[in-house]
């Protein structure tokens, strides 16, 4: 059994999307995705992209995904890597797949002196939440998520709020 991981290639939006979808639905979430594959591919491979994936490949078929950008932090003065997406297909979980992406995304951050690897996760996800404690992953509780969209994005935006 081989595990490589790799950048994603501009031929593979459509699996990058199937991924997406993957764990869209494992999240229960599947309809919340509006994404469309040439949404991913201009994302992705698009003039001056922002947008990074990692395939990992096991045995030679893609088995999971890590969905990344670059963020950064005014206290350290420095980027990091805000992990949009991770996800590792129900049939390979247990192999080290997740392991080793994160692995290699805290790899890309001390290479370019970057100062953290961020991400959230759902509160129910007990397997995760415990699979990232195991790493050393700080469960940041004193933090909310906020978010503006639909609607209320559009509101915002002529100034309605």
């Amino acid at each position: 059994m081989s595990l490589a991981i790799r950048r994603a290639r501009p031929d593979e939006a459509g699996l990058v999307l199937s991924l997406v979808r993957e764990l869209a639905e494992y999240e229960k979430l599947l309809h919340e995705v509006e994404a469309s594959e040439a949404m991913i591919a201009e994302a992705l491979f698009g003039h001056n992209p922002r947008l990074f994936c990692e395939i990992a490949e096991w045995d030679g078929e893609a088995a999971g995904f890590a969905v990344w950008f670059v963020n950064f932090s005014t206290f350290s003065g420095r980027s990091g890597i805000y992990l949009e997406d991770l996800f590792v297909r129900p049939a390979q979980r247990g192999n080290g797949i997740g392991k080793a992406l994160l692995v290699h995304l805290a790899k890309q951050c001390v290479d370019n002196g970057w100062s953290r690897l961020q991400w959230s996760v759902l509160d129910w996800n007990t397997p995760s939440i415990e699979f990232y404690k195991s790493l050393g992953a700080v469960m940041m509780d004193e933090w909310t998520v906020c978010r503006l969209n639909g609607p209320a994005l559009m509101a915002l935006a002529r100034g309605e709020r």
